[in-house]
């Protein structure tokens, strides 16, 4: 979310609420719902979304919304009309946060989101999604995968001001509507997810620099550890030196340049193997009970690979009006940002085949010096990559525990990143190290928290909210995508389980994979 490190007083709610309902099953056009003015018994009166976001609009409607800021400065769960929880187990939505919000254009967030699609994960997607799913239905996948999550997507975006109020967390969102319990649940499954995510970019990282010494001396002096210590330390300078979200601007566009040149040599070196080498095998390997378990893992990994599990946060950033924004940027992620991840995935499977490394650059021939900058450059992006997913972390630390006032360098406010930011990033190298085969635990946490978080609770949130406006069809939809993305959920946890087991043979504490 965006971060200043600067006092002020908290932004106000405002209780002008934007319908969410979207179009009938994976309809992407912005929302043509009304925009509506909720009173203290949450009742609305009904105006075009164009009109809501007019300045006209605001001057009509401005004395009824200042009546109901007075009427509704504490807004509770617990009235049916919107589809929330009874008063027995009350929320207050809050936007008290040592983060200022609703300052980025959508642009800056659609920049946001497609730093993490295309981070140095898409590396490994020819080797860990392509080989087990085979042509036809990893290329249907990634595809039926990107549009499903669009969907979701701006399912949760257009649940961004739910009740009068804008939800800057998604526990708040997830509190507000089924009360304390799941506000509670909801933060467990979506920071153990992020931590398990901070850690896998903390260990991308190290791999990164291991595989650019590794081109120069292969004589196992420089160990994985080591490269991941190194890559802690130097994720932890970029977390003191950026003090929130916003304040990556022109981070982004040297994340953008990174990407690019990874993806870029990638594509071009596999390009030029896959033109002069022979026919490749391209058959899917193993027995057949292993391809059932990899075919459902790699199922997981185009679901995970479009997907942050922190959309409200990031959307809290975002300028009003918000969720037409939003929407903005994210079908900047889905249809402009995913556009290097389809090419360095298909061209690299296609090169290389059911040999593909899990980490493309090691599978590419080329010059030396080239192969370095593409590692290089993957380090560097993965430490930008990796703030973002940290920032809903940082965002609770500093509001808990921080002072909140002065400038965000000021001596106070940057000492306490060094202590508590510096802290957890310790916390965070420490398991990378101790664990560089993560990915299988990676796996069984997305599993358990980014499928629910995504696609379930978007879809039964959304069913909680909009139960009175939704014709049969459309609740069926929803309760189709609810019942079948907690099998897959499952199916995928227990696929995560057994690679950790068949693993946990196979390598040790401290591995030099």
């Amino acid at each position: 979310m965006d971060i200043t490190g600067g006092g002020g007083p908290p932004i106000e709610a405002s209780t002008r609420v934007v319908d969410p309902s979207p179009s009938f099953f994976i309809s992407f056009s912005p929302a043509s719902s009304a925009t509506t003015i909720i009173t203290s018994s949450f009742a609305s009166s009904d105006i075009s979304a164009d009109e809501g976001d007019s300045e006209t609009s605001l001057l009509l409607h401005r004395g009824r919304e200042e009546e109901d800021a007075m009427t509704e400065t504490k807004l509770h769960v617990g009235h049916g009309n919107d589809g929330v929880a009874d008063s027995n187990s009350k929320i207050d939505a809050s936007e008290d946060t040592a983060h200022q919000i609703s300052s980025d254009p959508w642009y800056q967030v659609g920049f946001v989101l497609t730093t993490g699609v295309n981070s140095a994960y898409v590396l490994g997607y020819s080797g860990s999604a392509m080989v087990p799913l085979g042509w036809v239905i990893g290329t249907t996948g990634f595809i039926l995968a990107a549009a499903i999550s669009l969907y979701a997507n701006v399912l949760i975006a257009r649940l961004h001001e739910v009740g009068g109020k804008r939800h800057i967390r998604y526990r708040d969102l997830a509190g507000h509507i089924y009360g304390r319990k799941m506000y509670s649940l909801t933060w467990a499954l979506q920071y153990v997810n992020l931590f398990m995510i901070n850690t896998g970019y903390i260990i991308l990282a190290g791999q990164a620099l291991k595989a650019t010494y590794v081109l120069y001396r292969d004589d196992g002096v420089l160990k994985l550890p080591y490269c991941i210590a190194i890559a802690g330390f130097v994720c932890a300078l970029f977390a003191f030196g950026i003090p929130h979200l916003s304040a990556l601007r022109i981070w982004l566009g040297f994340s953008t340049f990174l990407s690019l040149i990874y993806i870029i040599t990638a594509f071009v070196l596999s390009l030029k193997d896959g033109l002069s080498t022979p026919a490749r095998d391209y058959s899917i390997p193993g027995s057949n009970a292993s391809k059932v378990f990899s075919t459902i893992g790699a199922a997981a990994t185009l679901v995970f690979s479009y997907n942050t599990g922190m959309l409200p946060e990031i959307q809290a950033t975002v300028k009003p009006p918000v969720i037409r924004n939003m929407e903005k940027a994210l079908w900047f992620q889905f249809v402009i940002g995913g556009l290097p991840l389809y090419a360095v995935t298909f061209v690299g499977y296609w090169a290389y085949g059911s040999s593909t490394s899990t980490y493309l650059l090691n599978s590419v021939n080329g010059p030396i010096w080239v192969k370095s900058v593409a590692n290089i450059a993957a380090f560097f992006q993965t430490v930008v990559a990796l703030h973002i997913f940290a920032s809903p972390m940082y965002e609770y630390l500093d509001t808990k525990y921080g002072r909140g006032q002065g400038s965000p360098f000021s001596f106070y406010n940057v000492s306490f990143r060094v202590v508590v930011r510096g802290g957890y990033l310790t916390i965070n190298t420490l398991v990378a190290a101790l664990l560089p085969f993560l990915g299988d635990f990676m796996s069984l946490t997305g599993a358990l928290s980014t499928f629910p978080l995504t696609f379930v609770l978007a879809n039964h949130m959304y069913l909680k909210v909009k139960k009175n406006k939704l014709s049969a069809p459309q609740k069926a939809w929803h309760w189709l995508n609810v019942v079948g993305f907690s099998c897959l959920s499952m199916a995928a946890a227990i696929a995560a389980l057994r690679l950790i087991v068949v693993d946990s043979n196979t390598y040790h504490l401290f591995a030099d994979l």
